[in-house]
């Protein structure tokens, strides 16, 4: 499994890809919340199993925040690391551009897994694209 900042547009629409997969077709959140105008902005990740894409992400910078957004991976490639690499590397590249502490909006079943990435809810429970979130932050 590889990740990476996406640079082509093959990059963007395998990234893309997975997330209609992920939040659309699976979570079923309408795809006109899923694709936004941020998506024209923000720093997109992509991961690849062999050639095959299987997660994605993307980062914004709001007010000297990183704002991670749109965590995904196929569901048949949980549960190994794969959310873990995405993350890593999107930090990774957040540290890189002296970001200092990123915020993400969490959806209620996956608080633990970023927990365990030293992430903390700040807020209460909120519902987005009708889905329970905590907005959480971590200082890098």
């Amino acid at each position: 499994m590889t990740v990476k900042v996406v640079e082509t547009q093959k990059e963007l629409e395998d990234a893309l890809k997975v997330r209609k997969i992920v939040f659309v077709e699976e979570q079923l959140v309408p795809i006109e919340e899923e694709l936004d105008q941020y998506d024209d902005e923000a720093v997109h990740f992509v991961m690849y199993h062999d050639e095959t894409p299987i997660g994605a992400g993307r980062f914004r910078l709001v007010d000297q925040v990183g704002k991670v957004e749109r965590i995904c991976v196929l569901k048949e490639d949980r549960k190994h690391g794969a959310g873990k690499a995405i993350m890593n590397c999107i930090e990774a590249y957040a540290m890189d551009n002296g970001i200092e502490k990123l915020k993400l909006n969490a959806q209620t079943h996956a608080i633990s897994f970023y927990e365990g990435l030293g992430y903390e809810a700040i807020s209460d429970e909120f519902m987005d694209a009708g889905i329970p979130h905590k907005t959480m932050m971590k200082k890098l």
